[in-house]
């Protein structure tokens, strides 16, 4: 397959979320969201629309523009990457065109065999991707802009080099337009649970007794909270909010048709890059302090707690031998076991997982082999994920998948969808939750889900309207 030149046109310096805004009635806006950390792990921020395919599983079937495929799903998917596969252009962001998108939780099935898991929910998507061959990108380190385009679907190098330039050139005046400001939305407090703080508590007991009987040894157990839209609520207005009140360095926004995500999740699942893989798991949470000498005392306790360190490195074993299945021989590595990482509303302790990924292996084999992240499962992997749909009993959907790139040159990074809200027609929901071990207390584990939904619910109570333009 002839591979495609990136293009790449420099611009004056502009505010991703404004670029959001400019772009939010085209199709398919996606946005994902560094949270301005240009000196850690949010460099980079991304921002297309208008893709020139979908990718889209639902009901197990793959489908392309909404033509169903006969391959399995993810051979669909390999085989439309490869389609598009062109060589990296040293010098420039590290996503230079590629597939943007969600894969729901409950798209483990489509790997594993897991007892009792059923589809993600009435109107989601296992999968839905949009294929992009041009993308606006913020170097927040830099504090540079530009626009980059492949020209794909274009096979012929002449036309694809005359489409990437139009296709620049259109995405400016898109981006250079007037365009509307954000509106305020109108406060929302009233929310349903999905359970009583007593089931919850009850949930919890039950799980440990299984885990002491040793049917498994952690399980991530999570609640759902629920409202009604009110009449022109912009969910965009609620992003660009929440991003303001709580920074995350994997954030997204994705606009598609049926459905809008909004993320504000601090967790790396997995990133891939020269064949580098790179797993950043998260397990242990406090509350931040309200003086700097309660915070630190938190941080300090979350740091020497045996219970968030022992379901820490249980997730991490669960990644290095998820890894190992398909990276080089002795490659996998734990640079970093319980590291402190403090965020505007919670500490967490946090991970770092690294591997060469094996010859002969691609990024849909190394989605393949860790999806979904065991951070948000327990386990082993597969018994985790039975016990959550027996206790939880409802579909997480796009809670606790993952939202990300794949690269048209084999690069690959996504985040663990947590702190995730999913809008579908006059509703809202988002889940809450954490790791389950021997050692829990179901009524500090039921309120360290408040603690995690808090921010969420805190910009949903905020009416303000255009936050997010630093």
């Amino acid at each position: 397959m002839p591979n495609s030149a990136v293009h790449c046109r420099l611009m004056d310096p502009r505010e991703p979320v404004a670029v959001a805004q400019a772009l939010a009635a085209r199709p398919h806006l996606a946005f994902l969201d560094s949270g301005k950390d240009p000196s850690g792990l949010g460099r980079y921020s991304y921002v297309a629309a208008d893709p020139f395919g979908v990718f889209k599983v639902i009901g197990e079937r793959a489908y392309w523009n909404n033509v169903a495929l006969s391959a399995r799903p993810f051979d669909a998917l390999r085989v439309l990457l490869q389609r598009y596969q062109q060589p990296t252009a040293p010098g420039l962001p590290p996503f230079q065109t590629g597939a943007i998108g969600f894969l729901a939780y409950e798209a483990a099935r489509l790997i594993e065999e897991v007892p009792g898991m059923a589809a993600p929910g009435s109107g989601i998507p296992d999968i839905e991707l949009g294929f992009y061959d041009v993308v606006f990108v913020h170097d927040h380190a830099r504090n540079e802009s530009m626009i980059l385009s492949s020209g794909w679907p274009e096979m012929d190098a002449g036309e694809r080099a005359i489409r990437a330039n139009h296709r620049i050139s259109k995405l400016l005046e898109l981006i250079d337009a007037p365009f509307a400001q954000l509106s305020p939305n109108p406060s929302i407090t009233t929310w349903n649970f999905d359970v009583t703080q007593e089931s919850f508590e009850k949930s919890v007991s039950g799980t440990v007794e299984r885990i002491l009987q040793g049917d498994l040894f952690q399980a991530n157990l999570a609640q759902r909270f629920i409202a009604d839209l009110p009449d022109g609520y912009n969910p965009l207005t609620f992003y660009s909010t929440l991003r303001t009140m709580s920074p995350a360095p994997f954030g997204a926004y994705l606009g598609f048709e049926g459905i809008t995500v909004a993320s504000n999740s601090p967790e790396r699942f997995l990133t891939l890059k020269d064949r580098k893989i790179e797993a950043r798991p998260i397990k242990g949470t406090a509350a931040r302090g309200e003086t700097s000498q309660t915070d630190k005392a938190l941080a300090d306790a979350l740091l020497h707690s045996a219970k968030d360190r022992a379901e820490n490195t249980m997730i991490v074993d669960l990644l290095r031998n998820d890894l190992s299945r398909v990276s080089e021989p002795f490659s996998v590595k734990v640079p970093v076991l319980c590291g402190l990482e403090t965020y505007a509303s919670v500490h967490h302790l946090v991970s770092v997982v690294e591997a060469q990924l094996a010859d002969g292996c691609d990024q849909v084999d190394l989605l393949k082999a860790a999806f979904p992240c065991g951070s948000i499962t327990g386990a082993p992997k597969i018994k985790a994920m039975e016990v959550i749909g027996q206790v939880e009993r409802v579909p997480r959907g796009i809670y606790c998948g993952s939202i990300g790139y794949f690269g048209f040159d084999g690069s690959m990074d996504l985040n663990v969808a947590i702190r995730t809200v999913t809008f579908q027609g006059n509703s809202v929901c988002f889940h809450a939750g954490g790791g389950i071990t021997a050692l829990s207390n179901p009524r500090d584990e039921y309120a360290e889900t408040l603690v995690k939904a808090e921010r969420i619910f805190q910009a949903f109570r905020h009416c303000g309207g255009d936050k997010g333009r630093a």
